[in-house]
């Protein structure tokens, strides 16, 4: 197996098919697996992947009987990918999954593609978020002395060699922090690429629903930096 990419799923009923569909256009090769995780969802979500996985081999799926974060789902789907190369993305449709093909695409044009970490460069964003994710981002780099920026955005597509190295990743939506700062901190080649970043089709977002909201992902987010921090003196 070439790629193995974890989707955490939580609450997703509407999208979950248009995400199949979505990955079944773009997968044009059979060395490439879709792990979805079933994260704890309380929606028809269950119901949804047993009707439509079996159709579909490139896909398997992965159960959390209770949600404890999006970084827990990702963890748990990375233990069942058998792939030279691992990573995730989201569920919701502002991430195409041909997204996923170019970063694989992306490394396997490299050289050394083992130190290899690539990862979506958003756009089509509103203002508003833009200036959020320049603003953490001007935080994380001055807190832990390595360019980081962009945290959140997606696919993160890498080599195993890298999760096989972590040690205590969060189970919350600082993983992709964790991630993106192990790679950097162990000189991997950081290779970005523009991705389009549009709006729901069907949902909401399950943290970013008002000023407060996005208050405590902030104050979660800075938390989890000090006690990385911390960790490495």
């Amino acid at each position: 197996m070439k790629l193995s990419v974890v989707i955490p799923c939580y609450n997703e009923e509407k999208n979950i098919p248009l995400l199949i569909k979505r990955f079944d256009e773009v997968i044009k090769r059979d060395d490439i697996e879709v792990i979805i995780v079933n994260n704890g969802s309380s929606d028809n979500s269950e119901k949804i992947l047993d009707d439509l996985a079996p159709k579909y081999a490139f896909i398997k799926i992965v159960k959390v009987e209770i949600n404890q974060g999006y970084g827990y789902g990702i963890l748990e789907g990375l233990k069942h990918a058998k792939g030279e190369f691992i990573g995730w993305s989201h569920a919701d449709m502002q991430t195409d999954p041909n997204d996923i093909i170019k970063a694989l695409d992306i490394i396997e044009s490299q050289k050394n593609k083992e130190k290899i970490f690539v990862k979506g460069n958003r756009k089509g964003r509103l203002l508003c978020d833009n200036f959020f994710t320049f603003a953490m981002g001007c935080f994380e780099t001055i807190l832990m002395g390595k360019f980081l920026w962009d945290i959140n955005a997606q696919p993160n597509i890498f080599s195993r060699e890298l999760f096989d190295n972590w040690k205590n990743p969060p189970f919350d939506f600082a993983l992709d922090l964790f991630a993106l700062y192990q790679a950097v901190n162990q000189k991997y080649n950081i290779i970005r690429f523009n991705v389009f970043f549009p709006k729901r089709i069907h949902g909401a977002s399950h943290w970013n629903t008002s000023l407060g909201a996005k208050w405590k992902f902030i104050k979660r987010t800075m938390d989890f930096s000090f006690k990385l921090k911390k960790e490495l003196k």
